[in-house]
């Protein structure tokens, strides 16, 4: 628990994954946190200078309560194919822990859209976990809703229709709707500074405060955009335009459906399909930009560059997209 007005210690499980090693890398450079990687004793990631690293045992609950002693705040990144009930066990022994805050494994689209939570299978859990954390009754959750990562997301084509390599693209609807995304990088500025600002207010400021966002939800972004500005970023990056590539039509709504049913047939790329056309309905679920405003400003965030990230998307999907 927190010995002073801003939290000191800060724990992160997946502190070497791809949104975790962004987080770790921009808590580091603020010079204010004490950071420790929770791991298995048998993982090879490799972490910063820099970072505490704590091994742990998750058939040993024990063990990450040892590991959590201190801590003031608990950052989750946990792959979509987690084993069920780890975030669970984490949530326990970070409550057993005293850790006052906890930041679940969320970094999603927005998680209190009731459609988007209803009819995207992997944001189906999202409400009942901070509840659990609730439940729990030592800690406080604060979720970060940033939208689907940006230079991973591109990468894949059954993610946003766009595949670069082959010159093709699938444009859902009109390709219009827009949708609010984020950088790996903007996330982890987004982490730094969240959990740098005072728990309390102070001089008077009453909004730049943790409390403010206690059991709640923060909005950050690095592009609000359709998929139309994807492509249209794709084609300054690769020197092409619209009549190099094959492009198709799909409505949403028989997009998702097919992704659906095509899952349920063990096929992975439905699953893609139905998470992220889920976001293009015509309900601007995507797009928390607009519904529920950003904190982007408040959190000192800056502008960033769309064809930056399209390169980095564009090297992802040229190596392992999904990995």
């Amino acid at each position: 628990m927190a010995s002073s007005n801003f939290i000191k210690n800060v724990a992160i499980v997946g502190a070497g994954g791809n949104s975790g090693s962004h987080m770790t890398k921009f808590l580091l450079e603020t010079g204010k946190h004490n950071v420790t990687a929770i791991t298995r004793a048998d993982s090879k990631t490799k972490l910063p200078p820099g970072v505490n690293m704590k091994q742990v045992d998750y058939a040993d609950p024990s063990t990450i309560v040892e590991a959590l002693q201190g801590q003031d705040a608990l950052v989750i990144t946990l792959s979509t194919f987690a084993p069920p009930g780890q975030q669970e066990t984490l949530f326990k022994a970070a409550a057993d822990a005293n850790v006052s805050w906890v930041l679940p494994n969320e970094w999603s689209p927005d998680s209190t859209h009731e459609g988007l939570i209803r009819d995207a299978i992997p944001f189906n859990h999202m409400p009942d976990a901070r509840k659990k954390i609730e439940e729990l009754g030592m800690s406080s959750y604060i979720a970060v809703s940033c939208g689907f990562w940006y230079e991973w997301s591109l990468a894949i084509p059954d993610a946003f229709g766009i595949n670069i390599a082959k010159r093709e693209a699938t444009l859902i609807d009109d390709g219009e709707t827009k949708m609010s995304i984020s950088t790996w990088p903007q996330v982890g500025r987004a982490v730094a500074a969240l959990l740098s600002l005072p728990i309390q207010p102070e001089g008077g400021d009453q909004w730049r405060c943790l409390d403010r966002f206690r059991k709640r939800n923060v909005y950050v972004a690095s592009f609000t955009i359709s998929q139309r500005d994807m492509f249209e970023s794709v084609f300054r990056v690769t020197g092409t335009k619209e009549s190099d590539w094959k492009i198709t039509h799909e409505p949403a709504e028989q997009r998702y459906k097919k992704g659906l049913e095509d899952m349920k047939k063990g096929d992975r790329s439905g699953f893609a399909r139905q998470m992220y056309t889920r976001v293009f309905f015509k309900d601007e679920s995507g797009n928390f930009e607009k519904r529920k405003g950003l904190q982007n400003e408040l959190l000192g965030l800056p502008r960033e560059n769309i064809d930056d990230a399209t390169r980095a998307a564009e090297q992802r999907q040229k190596e392992s997209p999904w990995a």
